[in-house]
């Protein structure tokens, strides 16, 4: 049975999303955040101590980007995937990596100097703010043809900028989404999986959210 190394609402929600939406069985392990720090164990199972893990029989994986592609592509393809050779498998990639690399690294900035460490260097998490929110832009210009962001369809591109989406909402900087983004975190937030996701994180969980709310 896969198992997934989580902290609520974190990286790691992408791959319980597309587990939910896939329908897969899983076995989820809440930890509390940051686990390398408050769950010194979980090092013997990832040395790096960061979430996602996923252990899927003899694959280990620890990017989320990563895992969502692979349990979107892991049985052949399935409604989350777009095939190779469908004009718009090129988009699905750049959208899937898009949404950690471009959208959710400076957002850890201004998790870190905003919300964990806000006395250390408030103007850094300002300025990464400005970042993502000019990037956003993007997402904001591909919405323009659809109420997806590629292929015409819900696909795990959705779930990695969604996820991105989450994290700004618990970092403040919804205000500032334009309206065709803030539409479509509404359209992300009434899937069945991601209700389904945010059930099992609770469900599962021993203490109070330590991520970020």
């Amino acid at each position: 049975m896969i198992e997934l190394w989580h902290c609520i609402d974190a990286r790691s929600f992408r791959a319980l999303w597309a587990l939910e939406e896939l329908g897969l069985e899983y076995r989820l392990k809440i930890l509390p955040f940051p686990p390398r720090f408050r769950e010194p164990a979980y090092l013997a199972v990832n040395p790096l101590g960061t979430i996602p893990f996923l252990v899927d029989g003899e694959t280990r994986m620890s990017e989320s980007a990563a895992i969502v592609q692979y349990l979107a592509t892991r049985s052949g393809t399935t409604d989350l995937a777009v095939s190779p050779g469908d004009p718009d498998y090129g988009a699905w990639l750049n959208w899937l990596h898009l949404g950690e690399a471009t959208l959710t690294f400076p957002q850890t900035l201004v998790l870190r100097y905003r919300v964990l460490e806000p006395d250390r260097a408030p103007q850094v998490a300002d300025d990464y703010a400005r970042w993502f929110l000019s990037r956003l832009k993007a997402v904001d210009r591909a919405l323009a043809l659809g109420p997806w962001l590629c292929a015409g369809r819900f696909t795990a591109a959705d779930i990695s900028v969604g996820y991105a989406l989450l994290l700004a909402r618990q970092l403040q900087l919804q205000d500032s989404f334009p309206p065709a983004v803030a539409e479509y975190w509404e359209r992300l937030r009434g899937r069945s999986g991601f209700q389904r996701a945010k059930a099992a994180q609770a469900v599962n969980s021993v203490e109070a959210p330590p991520f970020p709310a």
